[in-house]
């Protein structure tokens, strides 16, 4: 989704977020003080996920009949630099300039959070414009302007920039090449080992290597689609077509053939252990498996994420907690996009739990009892929420202490 998105991964440790990392990226704003700006979702260091965290929390609500309130909103525009691009974090009392780091993957989000909330589209433009402007000759993005184009940067882009009513096939580059291009050329074709699957990035010898968070995003990317989806029905089973000439939407059926298959054989998505575990076996991976299934079902393949989305109901709730605003907000988007209830998730109430993250929502609303596609409206009851906040452990090494959490859409892993 994140990414995507994907969203991307932060380390649980500081060695686990450098080995993450896919690419080289230039260092982050300046680490915050120990005091949080007030409005900020999460209590961690936002040094490598503000903006990030605050946009999936606000996307998350915006679906769930929440308003978020003005406070937290306005921190996000403040984050936002004249150019009209977004840091992964800044401290806002000091204007951008050429120093500063641009974050495509946080643009993308809060862009998209913005338009899901009709407000300040005159920002939301803005960011669209900037996006656009940092295009790379192949079609694609990077996670930061300049860098080689990949699977996660690119699908959350074009999430964003579709969401804002940009026509993805108009944003075409001297040879010809759209955004689509730049993620059809990541595909492995149908037939070879892993077949359907996308790679973040090619290897150093022009390899594609099957990545499964690449893999969602890209298919969230070739329908044109952003992190937060409606419910609709499934239809036939996806097939993975073989041929030089597909369309956006052909390769991403073929990826999602490819995690329908994957999900098949296990309800969840696994992960290499922590370095330096005792347990050397891979474990789950919540983050990457609530991406895949909001992937399945935007592709019309919610019967195929049912089994994963029930594993999650089940076996969630720890990771969500601990992994603060961005994780239980990517629980919602599955819960969301399978038309299973976010507010009794595993027994869970995600909505609540989301909103204690951050400041008192401006106002709720309780869905009706049938969902449907469409994007809700916020209501006008008050949260019992209050501010309670749930994660009270630092981002691993990077603050000194504790573990972190998996922003699966971030920093992205290049392990299948």
């Amino acid at each position: 989704m994140t990414v995507r998105r994907s969203a991307a991964a932060l380390a649980t440790t500081a060695v686990l977020l450098g080995a993450a990392a896919p690419v080289a990226v230039a260092a982050p704003s300046p680490s915050p003080s120990a005091e949080l700006p007030p409005g900020l979702y999460g209590t961690t260091d936002p040094t490598y996920d503000g903006v990030w965290r605050q946009s999936l929390a606000f996307l998350a609500q915006k679906i769930e009949y929440v308003t978020p309130s003005t406070q937290a909103v306005d921190w996000l525009v403040g984050q936002q630099c004249d150019s009209g691009a977004f840091t992964s974090y800044r401290d806002a009392s000091e204007p951008c300039d050429a120093s500063t780091v641009m974050d495509t993957n946080a643009t993308a989000a809060a862009v998209q959070a913005l338009v899901e909330l009709n407000q300040h589209r005159d920002a939301a433009n803005n960011g669209a414009d900037w996006l656009k402007s940092v295009q790379n000759e192949d079609g694609g993005w990077g996670y930061n302007p300049g860098s080689p184009s990949d699977a996660n940067s690119t699908g959350v882009v074009i999430g964003a920039l579709a969401r804002a009513d940009v026509p993805i096939n108009e944003l075409t580059t001297a040879d010809g090449s759209t955004p689509y291009t730049a993620l059809q050329a990541l595909a492995i074709p149908c037939g070879e080992k892993d077949g359907g699957a996308f790679a973040y990035q090619p290897g150093k010898k022009g390899e594609l290597v099957a990545n499964l968070d690449s893999s969602a995003a890209a298919v969230l990317g070739l329908l044109g689609r952003g992190m937060a989806i409606g419910n609709a029905n499934a239809v036939k089973d996806p097939v993975c077509t073989k041929g030089d000439d597909l369309s956006p939407e052909q390769s991403a059926q073929n990826g999602a053939s490819f995690l329908a298959d994957t999900l098949e054989k296990s309800p969840y998505l696994e992960q290499p252990p922590m370095p330096g575990a005792e347990d050397s076996a891979p474990q789950p991976d919540f983050g990457n498996t609530a991406d895949a299934v909001v992937a399945l079902s935007a592709s019309g393949h919610k019967d195929k994420a049912e089994a994963s989305v029930s594993w999650l109901a089940k076996n969630s709730k720890t990771w969500a907690q601990q992994g603060g605003p961005a994780a239980t907000a990517q629980l919602i988007f599955a819960a969301h996009a399978t038309g299973a209830d976010a507010r009794s998730f595993g027994g869970v109430d995600l909505v609540k739990q989301l909103n204690a993250t951050g400041p008192a929502p401006a106002a709720t609303a309780t869905p009706a009892p049938t969902r449907t596609g469409t994007q809700p409206t916020s209501g006008t009851s008050s949260d019992d929420g209050g501010l309670g906040l749930w994660w009270l452990i630092g981002i691993g090494l990077l603050v000194g202490t504790g573990i972190g959490f998996l922003l699966s859409m971030r920093r992205k892993k290049q392990q299948p």
